[in-house]
């Protein structure tokens, strides 16, 4: 059965999903290939210069690029967001990648007169599946740093969110280095399947369930692949913290895109002197937010991307409320004019024995959970499937710097939330089944898409003859 494209905002069927065949897509790949040798002989500045001109493309086009966003999520605020995040992105990486690509200099080595030059290849072939949540911003946060790196790019962003991909090609187009070594695709999990098989090495955010699926492929196809997948971000605010600030920072991080993002704070811990102060600013916020309607820009909180989605949220706060859970505010998901809404839900009387605390919601449910002290608040944060990135609010800077050292995952916010979102500085790994592979963040993130190569060189005069009878 062919795929639907939907509007989000009133579940209407669009058209269909227009994926390549099979065989156009193994044509396409061949292609890229073939083009990429020559774009990997540039200069990592020819490159970068490259990146720059994209850059420019995509800012000339940026009004067409949000209009195709908004049509795919629904919401306003968080694809400009989008948009001038990967601006950011073009510019940091072409600046950035030529410092980071000049080879070092030659070093001794142990035996005399023998010396070690490095040197790094690029993957012919980048593969990236990215998600429905930012389609814009998903689809290039791996493919960019690729393409810095010298290597070519097949992209296929998920069927549920496909109208920026033709936009997003016509400024690819009109950068004829990377015209012949980028190419989005529409597909869906068929094409996907395909991708997997046709690149060197593969770059994934997605679910768990579908990043298992995708990691046992690559593995099949003896690449190696970097998995994104989702998480179940705790909050900790110890005694004496600022409550405003806390209150404000978590709502932002769990309710920003509807709470429809990996990085999302999906549960609070909050020692118990501060709990009912924190949960009543808390809530006092979250009311104050609006639904997005009648249009994208009226409100803070936007749809429901994926229909799918709307019913693992129902499916949360029902078992959530059958085991003694209060809604503080919110606490529905609702159909409006034939979209899926839900408002920010605040949820008290909750623990781990209830799916809202353990398993990904993926939208602005927001339940808080009282505890003892800041070793409690560690135990119950790492009581988790999920390693992603956490949240720690202290009075003392140095007492969160101590809790967050315990924490099991690969970047905390420290006196605030989901800064990840915007900080892509510091290299962090995902722990546990939030992934797996090197760090997407940080200068580390570009030599996922390389292979280390050594030159030995012997600049003796005579070879020694041990090695050479």
């Amino acid at each position: 059965m062919t795929y639907q494209v939907r509007d989000p905002r009133t579940g209407k069927v669009e058209r269909d999903l227009c994926p390549p065949s099979a065989t156009e897509l193994s044509q396409l790949a061949t292609r890229l290939r073939a083009a990429q040798p020559g774009w990997a002989a540039l200069s990592p500045e020819a490159r970068g210069a490259a990146l720059s001109a994209w850059r420019k493309e995509i800012a000339a086009a940026e009004p067409t690029l949000l209009a195709a966003l908004i049509a795919d999520t629904g919401r306003y605020a968080e694809s400009v967001i989008e948009v001038r995040s990967v601006l950011g992105m073009l510019e940091r990486w072409a600046t950035l990648a030529p410092t980071l690509l000049t080879p070092g200099a030659p070093q001794a080595a142990a035996v005399p007169g023998i010396e070690v030059c490095q040197a790094l290849v690029p993957y012919p072939l980048t593969g990236v599946i990215s998600p429905w949540n930012f389609p814009l911003l998903l689809g290039l946060i791996d493919a960019i740093p690729a393409l810095a790196a010298g290597s070519a790019v097949l992209a296929k962003p998920s069927e549920v969110t496909p109208r920026f991909v033709a936009p997003l090609m016509e400024t690819i187009r009109r950068v004829p280095p990377l015209a012949e070594v980028v190419a989005f695709v529409e597909g869906d999990g068929a094409t996907g399947a395909e991708l997997v098989g046709l690149v060197d090495v593969l770059a994934f955010t997605g679910s768990v369930p579908t990043g298992r699926a995708v990691g046992a492929a690559a593995a099949a196809a003896f690449i190696p692949a970097f998995l994104e997948l989702g998480g179940k971000d705790p909050a900790i605010v110890l005694a004496g913290s600022d409550l405003e600030r806390a209150s404000s920072a978590i709502l932002w991080g769990a309710t920003a895109n509807a709470g429809q993002s990996c990085l999302s704070i999906e549960r609070v811990y909050v020692e118990e002197a501060d709990f009912e102060q924190f949960v009543a600013l808390l809530t006092a916020k979250a009311e104050r937010l609006r639904l997005a309607r009648p249009g994208p820009a009226d409100g803070q909180i936007g749809p429901l991307i994926d229909p799918g989605q709307a019913l693992v949220i129902e499916r949360h706060l029902d078992d959530a409320f059958s085991k003694g859970a209060v809604a503080r505010c919110g606490g529905t998901v609702e159909t409006l004019d034939g979209g899926r809404w839900c408002k920010p839900t605040v949820l008290t009387g909750v623990d781990h024995g209830m799916l809202v605390m353990t398993e990904e919601t993926f939208g602005p449910v927001i339940p808080v959970m009282p505890v003892s002290d800041a070793r409690h608040a560690v135990q119950l944060a790492n009581d988790s499937a999920f390693g992603l990135s956490a949240a720690v609010f202290a009075q003392q800077l140095d007492t969160a710097r101590v809790v967050a050292a315990q924490l099991q995952v690969g970047a905390v916010s420290v006196n605030d939330a989901a800064l990840t979102a915007f900080i892509h500085d510091g290299a962090k790994n995902s722990f546990k089944f939030s992934g797996l592979g090197g760090s997407r963040m940080g200068p580390a993130s570009l030599f996922r898409f390389v292979r280390q190569q050594a030159h030995l060189v012997n600049r003796s005069p005579e070879p020694d003859p041990w090695w050479h009878l």
